[in-house]
């Protein structure tokens, strides 16, 4: 069959490549992305960094501005998708119109989990994963003085250092024993710790929250599981998203923590694909399928569709990489570190320059590095090669990650 029509559901980052791949590629029939957001695709990691800084302006955030679309024949629609008809190869839109395809690919990424707790719906609690969100709350910051972040992940501890630069005093309740635990080993862990609490955060670890309590319809503060009250002007939370899978459900595609793709990232029904932080995929670098919420997974697995509906079809095996910037500090990952049994730094915490190196019975999963970039690009070819490194190497006195990786690059 010809493929004349690509439709693409959900604007962001996996979205826009997608579309962007596919004329890269010589694609030359109509696509169409369908985003419930006005204006041109934008890019979300800066949104609890560089944008609520004030460092850049929203105009940074596009990936491409609105004539790029014209000039590449790319239609935008502005609207929901609240169906999808396999039958008839079209997708419903809450306008009343429907959409032809003859591939379509949910992007539909995903949506923050909300805190169920009383209070949740009062003035000044804010989840942060859209523009909308970010233009809502960065005017805030310049007159309050008491903030509380549910959830020391990312997101949580973006938004915190961000708010501690601005001289609000932070205060963070997570659940687990340590910052970023799902994430990252102890040992980076408790370096971001230590320079939070040195930024002036208060981290308040193994600790939830009961209620979050207002005025007047307007946060004031919150109750904590051991019974304590914080004041707070502001409350934002980041304890997860759930992805946006609720149309494969009804439409009967396969779900479990995800659309679920196979290694071409295809859905039960081939006609469909699923990518980026909706997909739920198997990896070599995971023994169990995994659904990544990350910048490279998107375009990554994006570029992969695009290659696959243009006849170059590949299984999507791409070495999974994170960053995330607090502060004067860039952590950026590469692997994935679930399951690790040993782990070797490199550098010191108190330079604030180490690299982790997380091992899982002798064999190197995943490098974490902080203020490190030359570790993290070298450790990026070791795992991408699957180059053979084991702790009793990686601990030896003046051991060099660029080193290795060339020397083994040239004798493998």
């Amino acid at each position: 069959m010809s493929l004349n029509s690509v439709v693409i559901v959900g604007a962001g980052q996996a979205g826009f490549q997608v579309a962007s791949s596919l004329r890269q590629d010589g694609y030359a029939g109509r696509i169409t992305i369908v985003g419930d957001e006005p204006g041109v695709p934008y890019q979300r990691p800066p949104l609890s960094k560089a944008y609520l800084l004030g460092k850049i302006g929203a105009h940074a955030l596009r990936f491409r501005p609105p004539e790029y679309f014209d000039e590449h024949r790319i239609d935008r629609l502005h609207d929901s998708v609240i169906a999808i008809d396999r039958a008839h190869r079209c997708v419903r839109l809450t306008s009343g119109t429907s959409v032809e395809y003859d591939h379509l690919v949910l992007a539909m990424g995903a949506r923050n989990r909300v805190p169920a707790v009383p209070g949740v719906e009062l003035d000044g609690v804010f989840g942060l994963r859209t523009l909308a969100d970010t233009d809502a709350l960065s005017p805030r910051l310049g007159s309050i003085e008491n903030a509380v972040v549910v959830g020391a992940g990312f997101i949580g501890l973006e938004f915190a250092a961000v708010a501690a630069a601005k001289g609000i005093k932070v205060h963070v309740l997570e659940i687990a024993d340590r910052p970023m635990a799902r994430a990252l080993s102890r040992p980076m862990s408790e370096l971001f710790a230590q320079a939070h609490r040195g930024w002036g955060v208060t981290l308040d670890l193994q600790q939830g929250l009961v209620r979050i309590v207002g005025k007047s319809g307007k946060v004031t503060g919150v109750e904590t599981s051991d019974g304590r009250h914080l004041q707070a002007d502001l409350v934002v939370y980041g304890i997860g998203v759930l992805p946006n899978a609720e149309l494969a459900v009804a439409a009967g595609l396969d779900v479990a923590n995800g659309i679920r793709v196979n290694e071409l990232l295809q859905t039960s029904d081939p006609a469909i694909s699923a990518i980026g932080d909706v997909a739920s995929f198997t990896s070599p670098y995971a023994n169990t399928p995994i659904r990544l919420e990350s910048v490279q997974n998107a375009v990554d697995q994006a570029r992969s569709v695009a290659a696959r509906l243009m006849g170059k079809p590949v299984p999507y095996a791409a070495l999974p990489w994170f960053w995330t910037d607090q502060g004067e500090l860039k952590l950026q990952i590469a692997g994935l570190s679930d399951g690790h049994d040993e782990t070797v730094l490199l550098g010191s915490p108190e330079s604030r320059q180490m690299s982790v190196l997380c091992f899982r019975q002798g064999r190197l999963i995943a490098v974490e590095s902080v203020n490190r970039p030359v570790d993290h690009m070298s450790s990026r070819k070791i795992l991408g090669r699957a180059v053979t490194l084991t702790p009793a190497q990686a601990a030896e006195p003046g051991f060099d990650l660029k080193a290795y990786e060339l020397a083994t690059r040239e004798h493998p």
